[in-house]
């Protein structure tokens, strides 16, 4: 599947940039192409600024005219451009069991 082609419910991974530590469990992050302040829970010990960590999440919206893709960062709704974004596992909706229709 070619880069910025997702579906709704598919799980997407974004790479952002760790910018400071705010607290003892919280460590501030830049989101490529998301231009709001975001932090996310970490208690790694030994975290610099400058590394890069990897945010998964569910594709809850897309903008096709805009080109942007709406994540579900752990109750946080980000939206981003398509392109800054990978596809990590595609969603397939849940297979039926039963048929609709009862046996005659």
């Amino acid at each position: 599947m070619a880069q910025g082609s997702f579906k709704e419910g598919d799980e997407v991974a974004i790479t952002a940039t760790i910018r400071k530590r705010v607290t003892e469990d919280r460590v501030s992050v830049l989101i490529p192409s998301y231009h709001q302040p975001h932090s996310i829970v970490d208690t790694t010990p030994n975290i610099n600024s400058g590394q890069k960590i990897e945010l998964t999440g569910e594709v809850t919206h897309i903008d096709a005219e805009a080109r942007t893709v709406t994540i579900n960062l752990g109750g946080v709704p980000v939206t981003v451009k398509a392109d800054t974004v990978r596809l990590v596992t595609a969603y397939v909706p849940p297979k039926r069991k039963t048929p609709l229709i009862d046996k005659a």
